[in-house]
C-alpha cells in the first residue's frame, strides 16, 4: 500500500500522462453534505419505446427511418446534428504582420464527422446488461469505422488497410469519409447527469481534421516518456507496476487492466489500459477484442451495482491519430476513460467547481479506497 500517512493528510499527486498535478484530501470525505443531489436514474425502462429516435425501425428526428438493425450488427449514422461540418468555408487568422491580433485572436476551420453508435436493439440494455459476446460486436463496429478512416501514410495502413465497406445493410456513403481526417474521438456518455440526452444505450464518434487538446497533451508526454527512457512506453510500465503492486487494480485478464489510477481526478475513474504496447484498435487480435469486451462489461458492471443505480459516466477511448508522424503512431497507447460523476450515493456527485476551476484538480477518497470498493461489487448485477 502506499505510505499509510497519505490516508490521511493532504498531499498532491502527479499525472504522468498529462503532466500535471492533482489535490488530494482524503480527511475530507467526513464533511457533511447539504448540498445538491441528483435524482436516482430511472431503472425500469421497456425493451422497446415507439417514440425513441434509436429504437430500430423508428424515425429519427429529421425524418429518416432507423433500419431493423440486430445485436449482432450495431447500426451507425452520421449524427443528425453533428458537432462539425463535412464541407464548409476554409478560415484561418489573416497574417497581420506580427500584431497582437494575430497574436490573440486565432481562429481556425476544422471539418470532420460524427456519427451515433447503438449499442443495441434493446432500449433498455447498457453495457452493464450485456455479456461479453454481447459487447464484440461493438468493439468490431469501432475496429471497422476507425479502420475506415486510417491515412492511408499511416504505419497502422500496413497492417489494416483502410476499408470503406459499410456494415451489412447500411450505406457506404454513411461510413466513406469525405477527406482524410486527423484524429478520431470515439466516446459515451451515459445518463442525464453526463448530458445524455436519449436513455437508449448509445456511442459516439467523432472524428476531425484537428489534434483535440486532451489526446494531444497525452500524446506528447507519451512520446516523451519514449524517447527520454530508450523506447519504453508510460503506460505499459505503469501497467505492470499496477499488476505487481495490486492497491488500484478493479479487474484484469490477460490483456486489459482496469485500474483506478494514482493520479485519478474523478471519485470512481478508472482507466482501462493494455498491458502490451498495442496502438489502436486495430492492434487488436481477435481474443484481444473479446478481452476488451470482457473488461469493459466487468467495469461498467461494478460502476452499477457500487450504489446499485444506472451509474453515469463518460467514457471515451485514446488511440493513434488517424494520420501523423511515425513518432506520434508509435508512441501512441492504446486505453480507455471512464469518469464518473458519482461520490457518496446514488444522488450525490461531485462537482468540478472553485478551487478545482481555478487552481488544479481535487478529490476526496483515495484511488486506493476506490479501488477497493469497485472490487468488492464484483458478481451478478444487482437488478438481474
Amino acid at each position: 500500500m502506499p505510505d499509510a500517512i497519505l490516508d490521511d493528510i493532504s498531499h498532491r499527486r502527479y499525472n504522468p500522462l498529462r503532466g500535471s498535478w492533482i489535490l488530494v484530501s482524503p480527511h475530507r470525505t467526513k464533511r457533511p453534505w447539504q448540498g445538491q443531489q441528483e435524482a436516482a436514474s430511472q431503472t425500469t425502462l421497456p425493451d422497446y419505446d415507439p417514440s425513441c429516435y434509436l429504437c430500430p425501425g423508428n424515425k429519427r428526428a429529421q425524418g429518416d427511418t432507423n433500419p431493423k438493425y440486430t445485436a449482432e450488427e450495431p447500426f451507425i449514422f452520421v449524427n443528425d446534428y453533428s458537432a462539425v461540418k463535412e464541407e464548409q468555408a476554409e478560415y484561418s487568422t489573416p497574417d497581420q504582420d506580427g500584431s497582437i491580433s494575430a497574436r490573440l485572436l486565432r481562429a481556425e476551420s476544422t471539418t470532420g464527422k460524427c456519427y451515433v453508435i447503438t449499442f443495441n436493439p434493446a432500449h433498455n440494455l447498457t453495457l452493464a446488461d450485456l455479456r461479453p459476446p454481447q459487447i464484440l460486436p461493438i468493439v468490431k463496429a469501432w475496429t471497422r469505422i476507425y479502420t475506415a478512416h486510417i491515412s492511408p501514410k499511416s504505419p497502422l495502413a500496413s497492417i489494416s488497410p483502410p476499408t470503406t465497406l459499410p456494415p451489412s445493410g447500411q450505406d457506404e456513403s454513411t461510413i466513406a469519409p469525405k477527406a482524410q481526417y486527423r484524429y478520431m474521438q470515439i466516446f459515451e456518455n451515459k445518463g442525464a447527469a453526463m448530458g445524455c440526452s436519449n436513455p437508449h444505450p448509445h456511442g459516439q464518434i467523432w472524428t476531425t481534421t484537428s489534434l483535440p487538446e486532451e489526446p494531444a497533451t497525452e500524446l506528447v508526454q507519451l512520446a516523451k516518456y519514449r524517447r527520454e527512457q530508450g523506447g519504453a512506453h508510460l503506460l505499459e510500465d505503469y501497467a505492470q507496476l499496477e499488476v505487481e503492486k495490486q492497491e488500484r487494480v478493479v479487474y484484469e485478464n490477460p490483456a486489459f487492466l482496469a485500474v483506478c489510477p494514482w493520479w485519478a481526478t474523478w471519485p470512481f475513474e478508472v482507466m482501462v489500459i493494455s498491458k502490451k504496447h498495442r496502438r489502436a484498435l486495430v492492434d487488436l487480435s481477435e481474443e484481444e477484442q473479446m478481452q476488451l469486451a470482457e473488461v469493459l462489461q466487468e467495469v461498467t458492471r461494478r460502476y452499477d451495482n457500487l450504489f446499485e443505480t444506472h451509474f453515469p459516466y463518460s467514457m471515451g477511448l485514446h488511440q493513434a491519430p488517424l494520420e501523423g508522424s511515425k513518432e506520434e503512431i508509435e508512441s501512441s497507447h492504446f486505453h480507455i476513460h471512464f469518469y464518473p460523476p458519482l461520490l457518496r450515493s446514488a444522488t450525490v456527485r461531485k462537482f468540478l467547481v472553485g478551487y478545482e476551476m481555478l487552481a488544479e484538480p481535487q478529490r476526496d477518497i483515495t484511488p486506493e479506497q476506490a479501488a477497493a470498493r469497485l472490487r468488492n461489487c464484483a458478481g451478478e448485477l444487482y437488478r438481474k
